[in-house]
């Protein structure tokens, strides 16, 4: 069998202010149903900025073992972000380099927009899942939970 190829799609665009409300439900003899379970989406009133992550196992992952909401600021997430995103984004340009099945798609991140507290926590979690799964390091810092 063919390895499993992460497929991520972040997305940070200008949307309507309607939020995504959508209550996962594991089957696990539908795969479907396992695709729509690994698929976030994070989307609020306050801003009219979302984020989309597909990635086996990173919902269940964020849910499980991520510190939980509130324990960073969003101060320091922002920071974090933004030395990750930069990070990656030199990563998705060197495709003969670094693989390019793991930086398929470049991140539009505007270190002077507020994108809010949820975007900024699960887009640094997307983060920490990426570099403990698949043995990466984005920057100085270790990634660890």
């Amino acid at each position: 069998m063919k390895k499993i190829i992460p497929f991520i799609v972040v997305l940070i665009i200008i949307a309507s202010c309607k939020s995504y409300n959508t209550n996962p439900v594991i089957n696990n003899g539908n795969e479907y149903s396992l695709i729509q379970n690994d698929t976030v989406s994070i989307s609020s009133d306050e801003n009219d900025y979302e984020i989309i992550i597909i990635e086996p196992g990173f919902n269940s992952w964020l849910q499980s073992t991520a510190r939980p909401e509130g324990y960073h600021s969003q101060e320091w997430l922002e920071a974090r972000n933004a030395i990750l995103v930069q990070a990656w984004n030199q990563r998705q340009l060197q495709p003969h380099t670094y693989d390019p099945n793991l930086y398929e798609v470049r991140i539009d991140y505007d270190t002077r927009t507020d994108y809010g507290y949820e975007v900024n926590y699960k887009l640094y979690n997307y983060f920490l899942y990426f570099q403990l799964t698949y043995n990466q390091r984005l920057s100085s810092f270790m990634p660890r939970i």
